[in-house]
């Protein structure tokens, strides 16, 4: 698990100036097409009672109603309110999407919060990530991502049980994880992934 010096490919971790609204609408997609849809209300007709005229049409001077299941009356259905159908994903199309990819990883290299690794090894221990942590050098609290050109049983088992540590394989990668991340450590297999991926 040695740290060697990054050497990370302009095309991807260098880009030009980034733009701020188009990694603002990736960013969103993200949170939007994870959104879960589960906000339902009940229409007057999905109301149970009602069935019966609260009062006569005429001679009581009040004014005429029909259910006591109405939008405006206490324990009546929702007007207007969510049915459980609502799409709120966001798209962003493909090739904007890995402008914004790039330009939210050289974000990351400006601010030095990316470490390059030439592998992790790991029997599947989380004392052997942990200590591999201390030896990095991070901040407690800091929000870790490792990023692994691909996952192993073990690197998983070893990693699951560590707070504000996330493990990602390089395909996987989004402007979210990129942005939210105090530090970004990549194994160079990751980092030539990303390249093929992302690269210009």
């Amino acid at each position: 698990m040695a740290q060697t010096t990054p050497k990370l490919p302009a095309n991807v971790f260098a880009v030009e100036v980034p733009n701020h609204e188009l990694l603002k609408l990736a960013y969103e997609a993200y949170l939007a097409n994870g959104r879960g849809n589960y906000a339902k209300t009940l229409k007057r007709g999905e109301v149970s009672g009602g069935g019966k005229k609260p009062w006569k049409q005429k001679g009581t001077g009040r004014a005429r109603f029909g259910s006591s299941r109405n939008p405006i009356w206490r324990k009546g259905g929702v007007a207007f309110g969510p049915t459980g159908n609502e799409n709120y994903t966001k798209t962003v199309p493909v090739k904007a999407k890995r402008v914004a990819m790039r330009q939210a990883l050289t974000l990351a290299a400006k601010a030095k919060e990316i470490t390059v690794i030439d592998e992790i090894k790991t029997t599947g221990k989380t004392a052997e990530i942990v200590k591999f942590l201390e030896g990095q050098k991070v901040k407690a609290g800091d929000n870790i991502v490792i990023v692994v050109d691909s996952k192993t049983p073990e690197l998983t088992r070893a990693t699951r049980n560590i707070q504000n540590l996330k493990l990602v394989s390089a395909t996987y990668l989004n402007v979210f994880t990129i942005l939210n991340a105090d530090t970004l450590i990549m194994t160079n297999a990751a980092v030539k992934s990303v390249e093929e991926w992302l690269g210009a």
